[in-house]
């Protein structure tokens, strides 16, 4: 059985985010999508907005669950029992910054692997900051996130 995480803040999840969660759970028996609890980040959304935010988008993924977990990214794959670390790329800039830091974890721990999704084209541009910012300044961001995302963007920065 292949057991994979997908690790980020997710502050908020976007279409982006969602598109490589559908494509990694058709290819992983089990995905886990990891909340970062980061202290150094002033995160929009509390932990558990973002949780019940992906739980609620992801309702209809049967091998898809959300956990939260601090620290070490590779750390969180082994306590998840997972052999595979998803991430995302939306643009050449992307990975090298990717690719060193999945050397760095793969040398921390041989049996986790990282696996790289090219995030389609649609949403290449897209990032949780851009949403944030055009939803500050009150910008339509229905074509960027789920529906009860966009709700929840427009009373938290309203």
């Amino acid at each position: 059985m292949t057991r994979a995480i997908y690790p980020g803040s997710f502050d908020p999840v976007t279409f982006g985010h969602l598109d490589v969660i559908k494509r990694a759970s058709k290819v992983v028996d089990e995905l886990i999508i990891g909340v970062l609890i980061n202290e150094n980040k002033r995160p929009t959304f509390t932990m558990e907005e973002r949780v019940q935010m992906i739980e609620e988008a992801v309702k209809d993924l049967p091998n898809v669950s959300v956990k939260t977990f601090e620290g070490l990214t590779v750390e969180f794959a082994r306590q998840s029992e997972a052999n595979v670390i998803i991430r995302g790329l939306r643009a050449v800039t992307d990975f090298e910054s990717e690719m060193q830091i999945a050397q760095t974890n793969h040398s921390i721990e041989p049996e986790v692997d990282t696996m790289f999704f090219t995030t389609s084209l649609e949403y290449a541009f897209l990032s949780s900051t851009i949403v944030k910012e055009v939803a500050h300044f009150g910008g339509d961001v229905s074509s960027f996130v789920p529906a009860n995302v966009a709700q929840k963007l427009k009373e938290k920065l309203s």
